[in-house]
């Protein structure tokens, strides 16, 4: 057994307003389970790379679950003694007990809306017959019934055309794989067999007959870490089995697609599927549903940009496309001959960034201005109708409602601002705020405020930094700096209960919209991405030594957090930098880069990462940066707690596992590596409220411990107050 101890700073009492907390050494035993090591090792161009925890990608074998077992009762011995743990649960709790209410929409004769009460685990879906008054609301569909503990989440849902029937997907533990139930909506009762083995898919229904969906094989081996690289769309036609349903694209042996999506138009016309093979860039093909023998036709047979039809209008289409326009714009074209020489710009591509909708015979615009929201209105013909005004700075979502509505609802958020739905007049262009929610958090005491910095290379990087206001910039405040950089996603100012507790503490939260995000269009993500790489992990870097050489906070006092590939940046910035930040946050992290693309479907990343077995250059530049590969005996890593799921079929939890298990073997200072591995949970989404405010106690906890308090830091301001 290894045994560490930790020495942290407790924090007494203060005695004047001027003086800092007088501080003394307490310790806290940790004492590491075993692990083994296996000799195993692979071969790149020549090159020997050693992988001793191998053994621990195998999530079937009694060994491995036996190992965390072992892991978590070693974190939850540590985490029980950190005096504040209960306290931070009790406020996260209580701050999470208001009622959240989602934007209204119509399907047949009702009107339906998410709900939650607060602190349930799931959200509930209402409806009201349309016209009446909707405080005569009644549950519909309460996902909180499909298991006591909240571990069986709705994964989608969609109904018929006219509302008679919903399909519903549910995932079980957190997995990516899901069961698809039929229900009659007037009599609430499944009418059919549960579909089964379906995985990143929608339903698109064609008329009220039947839905297409989209699915794998069922892989050989685990079914959440074996690779699945054959993606197929198929029809199911109600009331026959799933055994009968029809393949209507891919499962060919000439060319696979990782990820296949159909799509029916509005008006049951056209059948739209995209096919691509990695996350960036696909293929477009249109069919005839009027022409039941009728053969795809080809709108893109190459995957140089990512294009989708937005709408159509008869036969004519309307496509977003990034092709030729790396900020997206928006083309028309004819279905008879649709291919890319015919297009003809519509919403042409300007600097900014632009995310296209319809609601009521108009276009809307939403265009990231510096990762804040803009929205313009265009009629059918393409005339620019007016500027939205909007509720403030920050971002929107929606905007979007069927062609013969007169009015729909967008949401509001910034990092201070609980998201509030709005209504919108379409003809108007007037918004009246619809749902405020009535939670026990002031963002009037609260200040966000957005700074420009230079990475590295001198690229210019924005980051927005949120915190109390009246903070002092003395380099003593807990801060956590939150990124992504990658998969061309946005990260754009948002509201998390979570992180308000954090600010409520007198923590500061900032986050940098690095390179391999999408928030300048393709050439910003492409900037991030395979050979360029580094650049993220630099820019990650920038924001660090900005807010530390501005005083928002120090290295003892600075914690960096990301989930996914963000949890590839936080790995691959704390082993290149360990000196930089006091306490590290992985979050189901891509670890092991060298494999990662055997896993799942994780070959589908490899626009982004490129693979080890690419090119001898390739794998040299993923080796350089891959955190698993690149934790060094005899270094001082930062306090570290990687948090995973067991259930995690997206990133698979071998890679924490891995990346863990070589911390503890090779940490050499005195701070603590530990991995937290929840249970029955997946990648994130559906994870039960009550697991969440755990996990959000357990990191809150564990990062202000190992910044050396030993009573919340909002206590500590209030004693200096006096």
């Amino acid at each position: 057994m290894k045994k560490l101890v930790l020495f942290a700073l407790a924090t007494t009492a203060i005695i004047s307003c001027n003086q800092d907390a007088e501080k003394q050494s307490t310790s806290m035993a940790v004492t590491y389970t075993e692990t083994k090591k296996v000799d195993t090792v692979d071969t790149y161009f020549g090159t020997e790379v050693q992988d001793p925890y191998r053994w621990l990608e195998d999530d079937r074998s009694e060994e491995t679950m036996d190992w965390v077992k072992r892991e978590n009762n070693t974190t939850q011995d540590y985490l029980k003694n950190i005096p504040f743990r209960a306290e931070l649960k009790d406020r996260l709790a209580t701050l999470w007990n208001y009622e959240k209410v989602g934007s209204p929409f119509k399907e047949g004769d009702y009107t339906y809306f998410y709900k939650n009460d607060g602190l349930q685990n799931q959200y509930v879906i209402y409806r009201y017959k349309t016209g009446e008054d909707p405080s005569t609301a009644t549950v519909f569909l309460d996902p909180n019934t499909f298991a006591e503990d909240g571990t069986i989440s709705l994964g989608g849902a969609s109904f018929s055309e006219d509302g008679s029937i919903l399909a519903y997907a549910i995932s079980e533990g957190g997995s990516d794989w899901r069961k698809i139930l039929v229900m009659d909506t007037e009599k609430k009762e499944i009418v059919e067999d549960t579909l089964v083995d379906v995985k990143f898919s929608g339903m698109s229904w064609y008329k009220n007959e039947g839905f297409y969906y989209s699915s794998y094989d069922k892989p050989k081996g685990s079914e959440l870490s074996a690779k699945t690289d054959q993606h197929k769309l198929y029809y199911h036609k109600l009331g026959t089995a799933q055994s009968t349903d029809k393949l209507i694209f891919g499962g060919t042996a000439a060319e696979k697609h990782r990820y296949v999506g159909g799509n029916v138009t509005k008006d049951n016309r056209y059948l739209l599927v995209s096919a691509r093979s990695s996350t960036s860039g696909g293929k477009l093909f249109i069919k005839d549903l009027t022409k039941p023998d009728s053969d795809f036709v080809t709108i893109l047979g190459h995957e140089d940009s990512d294009s989708y039809v937005l709408e159509n209008v008869g036969s004519k289409l309307f496509i977003a496309t990034n092709l030729d326009a790396p900020n997206m714009r928006v083309v028309t074209v004819d279905a008879s001959n649709p291919t890319p020489e015919n297009w003809v710009d519509f919403i042409p591509e300007t600097e900014n960034v632009l995310s296209p909708s319809t609601g009521g015979e108009s276009f809307f615009a939403r265009y990231m201005v510096d990762a804040v929201s803009k929205v313009k209105q265009y009629d059918y013909n393409g005339k620019l109708v007016r500027d939205v005004e909007l509720p403030g700075v920050g971002s929107v979502g929606g905007f979007g409602a069927e062609k013969d509505e007169k009015e729909l609802y967008y949401s509001f958020s910034n990092y201070k601002t609980p998201g509030s739905i709005y209504k919108y007049d379409i003809a108007s262009g007037t918004s009246e705020l619809f749902i405020k929610p009535a939670i026990d958090f002031d963002p009037e005491a609260y200040e966000s405020k957005q700074v420009f910095y230079n990475s590295k290379d001198g690229t210019t990087v924005p980051m927005i930094i949120t915190y109390k206001k009246g903070t002092e910039l003395n380099g003593k405040n807990p801060t956590i700096l939150y990124a992504y950089g990658g998969f061309n996603v946005s990260l754009t100012p948002s509201f998390s209960i979570a992180n308000a507790v954090w600010m409520e503490q007198g923590g500061v939260y900032a986050v940098p919209n690095l390179r391999g995000g999408g928030e300048y269009g393709k050439k910003w993500h492409d900037a991030g991405t395979k050979m360029q790489k580094q650049n993220v992990f630099d820019d990650f870097i920038a924001a660090a030594e900005y807010l530390i050489d501005n005083k928002y906070t120090s290295k003892k006092y600075l914690a960096i957090r990301g989930g996914s590939n963000g949890g590839l940046l936080v790995g691959a910035t704390m082993t290149q930098r360990p000196d930089l930040m006091q306490v590290a946050l992985p979050a189901v992290g891509v670890m092991d880069m060298l494999r990662y693309h055997t896993f799942t479907a994780g070959a589908g990343w490899a626009y982004d990462y490129g693979t080890a077995e690419d090119s001898k250059e390739m794998f040299e530049y993923l080796k350089g940066y891959s955190p698993v590969h690149n934790v060094k005996a005899g270094t001082s890593y930062p306090a570290t707690m990687v948090t995973t799921g067991d259930h995690d079929d997206r990133v698979v939890p071998a890679h924490s596992f891995k990346f863990a298990a070589e911390l503890q073997e090779k940490q050499a200072g005195d701070a603590p590596v530990l991995i937290r591995i929840e249970t029955d949970a997946g990648h994130g989404a559906g994870t039960p409220v009550a697991k969440t405010i755990e996990q959000y106690a357990d990191i809150f906890g564990f990062t202000l411990y190992n910044m050396g308090y030993e009573v919340l830091p909002e206590k500590v301001g209030n004693v200096m107050k006096k």
